[in-house]
């Protein structure tokens, strides 16, 4: 909810920033999972609409990936946002104790892995910062369920736009053109459920829509 990273992950390159705030597991984990799917740099950056350039940017540490950009890397490779992250979850554990869950930021979000790795769902609280990728809109194969724990939410479903409150929660089909933002300048904090499909569409980041808010 799942990256604009202040920039266009729907394929459109800017300057690189630097690496020193990037996440040390990612890079190798990115390289070995799309080399383990047997997918070229150019098949694997199509899938999760990015250019080559910039996820070999991403696989060498010259680039920070945002959360959306890795849920759509972790559909592609048909893995969770924790194994490029290189975490693990010992035994698959039913349970995930509060004191367990590190904090991992990733393009202005903050996000806790809330359940195992290696399901056929990925449970996340996330804290969404105010003016945080609330430009993106997200296209990908799958559901999404999402509940709001503090603030209050932006969300763009299609064409109509909702205005969600602490305890509201929303269940869509991910397919449909959707966009999150905070309403409030606090930020908001959410619990975020998302299937994990591998598709060759995988995640698009389709940019802002001209003239449009949230």
């Amino acid at each position: 909810m799942s990256s604009s990273e202040s920039e266009r992950p729907s394929g459109a390159d800017s300057p690189a920033e630097p690496a020193a705030g990037a996440l040390p597991a990612v890079a190798p984990q990115l390289r070995a999972l799309r080399r383990q799917a047997s997918l070229t740099l150019e098949a694997a950056a199509r899938a999760a609409g990015l250019s080559p350039a910039h996820l070999s940017r991403l696989e060498t540490g010259q680039r920070q990936p945002s959360l959306p950009m890795l849920l759509a890397l972790a559909r592609v490779y048909g893995t969770t946002v924790s194994e490029l992250l290189g975490e693990t979850v010992a035994g698959r554990d039913a349970v995930v104790r509060a004191a367990d869950m590190e904090p991992t930021a990733a393009g202005g979000w903050t996000y806790w892995q809330a359940g195992a790795s290696g399901r056929g769902m990925q449970a996340l609280r996330v804290h969404v910062p105010y003016g945080s990728q609330g430009d993106i809109v997200r296209v990908h194969p799958g559901e999404e369920w999402l509940h709001v724990l503090r603030g209050r939410l932006r969300l763009r479903l299609g064409d109509t736009a909702h205005r969600l409150s602490p305890g509201d929660s929303a269940h869509f089909d991910s397919l449909t053109p959707h966009r999150i933002a905070a309403e409030d300048h606090d930020g908001v904090e959410l619990l975020f459920v998302h299937t994990l499909l591998q598709s060759p569409t995988a995640a698009l980041c389709l940019g802002r829509t001209p003239g449009e808010t949230p």
